[in-house]
């Protein structure tokens, strides 16, 4: 039966190829959150791999058509993927319909359309070092996780469901990521379940059974390390600290109405102070309040009622921090218009006593890339924020410094998907902050998927999250990925947390980028080897099979 099945999408032709590409991308996604169902994704690759088996190469075809045909597959099989997966950011284009909503067909088809040109690549690059048999799983493995690198990096970068959080999100099998970080998990996955593919052989050789066996016995050790690697008891807490997290759920069109400052303002601080228990008294024992990305429609630094408001509701001792836009000064020679997407610490007094500015900025959304800046607002296309000209990004990444806690690496709203950007030089901070504002997305896929991804974050680094987030999902979460205490998706509320403490540097935290090169040198020296020990290979049809 599987081997009919190979049969079928190995020599699909035309409208027929098409659809099971961009079909089979599509079922991939059903891996990602919130479905979190990891073999849709061996599904997915499997049929990935019997498409590039099917692009024609022999004397007849030429080089060129045999990668194109590839490309051509990748591309189709990438778009289905995205558009399934990434359907969501529509949401962000009706929050303000009368001025986006024209656009939304670009964001949910135009995104995944050039997205897809990273898998597009992968698919050729592992044609050109294709082989018959089991070397073929590791030129496949090697092709798409680079592409999914680049993906991640390229032109600001979008690791938005990199194949490897199909297994980053089981608390078990995300523990792999304390060894290699996302991108080994990327490489770790795609092998593993692109593996069942050589079960498509039409002859009955024992190795045709070998690769799915192989991954099937990886994954098991995934999950036995993962379960040896979390400790029995809950992660200690560092002393002294009560959070208190508060997660308003504002609608997202109301929002940013600076006419609503006011009230919202006084939400903020009812909510705050809200008793949720006869244990629990407010904010008397809160040590740090944490409000959520860019809380007020106003400057917060500007605005000394508001910040004499925040003082008077502080106990003495208590710090609260927020996210805020900021104006900062300007360049020598121009207007101080630079506005900054912020973290900022507001003590008892009212001041201002800790800032943080984010520096990888989401593109159109934040703002315009310059070198398209003049066309795009030419034709009435600007950043979904209001502020002039967008967001500046900050000069740099530091430590947030505040009274009574660890250094913390703070990230703001996507920040905190990039591997490679939450640890900072020097000195290891001893948390991570992330406050975000997942309300443009409603309850859809979005506020999960970001959610996730930040989560294992905590795994590669060691390090505990701290999440506040306007509609949700806000959490605190401990080294080992273990959600102590969370508010769910469209809840109205407080949370009040602990801070558990860190845990010593794992591998990925200190080695990454040394062992995930290391991995791919290893796959790639096998693909590359199976290429030269079977130069050609066989064209694919019923009677000629790869084994």
């Amino acid at each position: 039966m599987i081997a009919a099945l190979a049969d079928a999408v190995i020599l699909a032709s035309g409208w027929r190829r098409a659809l099971l590409a961009f079909g089979a991308g599509a079922v991939g996604a059903l891996a990602m959150p919130p479905f979190g169902f990891w073999p849709a994704l061996a599904v997915s690759l499997t049929i990935a791999v019997w498409l590039i088996d099917g692009s024609p190469s022999g004397r007849r075809l030429s080089w060129l058509s045999t990668l194109g045909r590839a490309a051509a597959a990748g591309w189709l099989w990438g778009f289905g993927y995205f558009v399934a997966g990434l359907w969501w950011l529509g949401a962000a284009f009706l929050v303000e319909a009368d001025v986006f909503a024209w656009l939304l067909p670009f964001g949910v088809l135009g995104l995944p359309a050039v997205l897809a040109v990273f898998p597009a690549f992968g698919f050729a690059a592992a044609r050109l070092i294709w082989s018959p048999g089991a070397g073929r799983i590791a030129a496949f493995a090697i092709a798409l996780t680079a592409s999914e690198w680049l993906r991640g990096h390229l032109f600001t970068g979008f690791p938005w469901n990199t194949l490897g959080m199909a297994f980053g999100q089981n608390l078990w099998l995300m523990q792999t990521a304390s060894l290699v970080g996302l991108w080994g998990l990327t490489l770790i996955a795609t092998l593993v379940l692109s593996a069942p593919a050589t079960l498509g052989t039409a002859d009955s050789s024992r190795g045709r059974y070998l690769p799915a066996t192989l991954g099937l016995v990886a994954v098991a050790a995934m999950a036995v390390f993962g379960a040896l690697r979390i400790p029995a008891e809950a992660a200690p807490s560092v002393a002294g600290v009560k959070l208190r997290i508060m997660q308003p759920n504002l609608p997202q069109d109301e929002k940013f109405r600076p006419s609503n400052g006011p009230a919202i303002l006084q939400r903020y601080l009812a909510l705050s102070d809200r008793s949720t228990s006869p244990r629990t008294t407010g904010l008397a024992d809160v040590t740090h309040l944490i409000w959520p990305e860019s809380a007020f429609p106003f400057l917060l630094h500007r605005e000394p009622n508001a910040l004499a408001q925040i003082a008077s509701l502080l106990p003495p001792n208590t710090t609260l921090i927020t996210g805020a836009a900021r104006q900062g000064a300007g360049l020598p020679g121009e207007e101080p218009r630079r506005y900054f997407n912020a973290i900022q610490a507001v003590d008892t007094d009212g001041a201002i006593t800790a800032t943080y500015d984010k520096v990888h900025l989401v593109p159109f959304g934040e703002y315009v890339p310059h070198v398209l800046d003049a066309g795009l607002r030419a034709i009435g296309i600007r950043q979904f924020v209001h502020m002039p000209g967008g967001f500046t990004p900050g000069e740099n990444r530091t430590a947030f410094r505040v009274a009574g806690l660890p250094p913390a690496a703070p990230t703001v709203c996507y920040e905190a998907i990039f591997p490679d950007e939450v640890g900072l030089p020097g000195n290891r901070p001893g948390w991570i902050l992330n406050v975000t504002n997942d309300g443009w997305f409603g309850d859809t896929p979005g506020p999960y998927q970001h959610f996730a991804q930040a989560r294992l974050r905590t795994v590669e680094q060691g390090l505990p999250l701290v999440r506040a987030a306007n509609t949700g999902i806000s959490a605190v979460i401990d080294p080992y990925g273990r959600v102590t205490a969370a508010l769910s998706l469209g809840q109205e509320g407080v949370l009040d947390a602990s801070l558990p403490s860190s845990i010593p540097a794992p591998l990925a935290a200190r080695f990454a980028s040394l062992l995930f090169l290391g991995l791919c040198t290893a796959v790639l020296i096998i693909a590359i080897g199976a290429r030269h020990l079977h130069p050609r290979s066989a064209p694919p049809s019923s009677r000629t099979r790869m084994s």
